[in-house]
């Protein structure tokens, strides 16, 4: 498998958590934790899906914010997904455990307005790669 297929691979995955994220808005009360852990995720494999595409392999970190750097030094526009990325960053991790961190409704809908831009972005840059299908 060549790199553009891993690449498409990890934004194939990363559409599927956004999918994921947004589906689980069906349930109620909401399940504001994972849907905002879903939405790192998204966020995370775009990013590094973008590395990939370009021959860099991503180092294994839920930093949004150092991938995000990485990807800057490639490709100019990256500083406009900074803020989301830094939102997201949180999410990576603790979710998944006892809450140490408390959300309200706002937190999730900016996180899953947060992961859809970086989704946007990312998919501009690589449409002629995501248009494959």
């Amino acid at each position: 498998m060549d790199r553009n297929d891993i690449a498409k691979r990890w934004c194939d995955f990363a559409n599927d958590d956004l999918i994921s994220a947004k589906y689980l808005l069906g349930l109620y009360p909401y399940k504001m934790e994972i849907i905002c852990y879903h939405c790192q995720q998204s966020a995370e494999k775009m990013l590094k899906g973008f590395l990939i595409s370009k021959g860099i392999d991503p180092p294994r970190t839920h930093d949004l914010k150092l991938l995000r750097r990485i990807c800057e030094r490639i490709a100019d526009g990256f500083d406009d997904i900074e803020e989301a990325c830094v939102r997201l960053t949180a999410y990576g991790v603790q979710p998944r455990y006892p809450m140490e961190i408390e959300l309200i409704e706002s937190d999730m809908v900016q996180a899953l307005n947060d992961a859809d831009q970086i989704m946007d972005f990312i998919s501009q840059l690589l449409e002629w790669l995501l248009s494959d299908s």
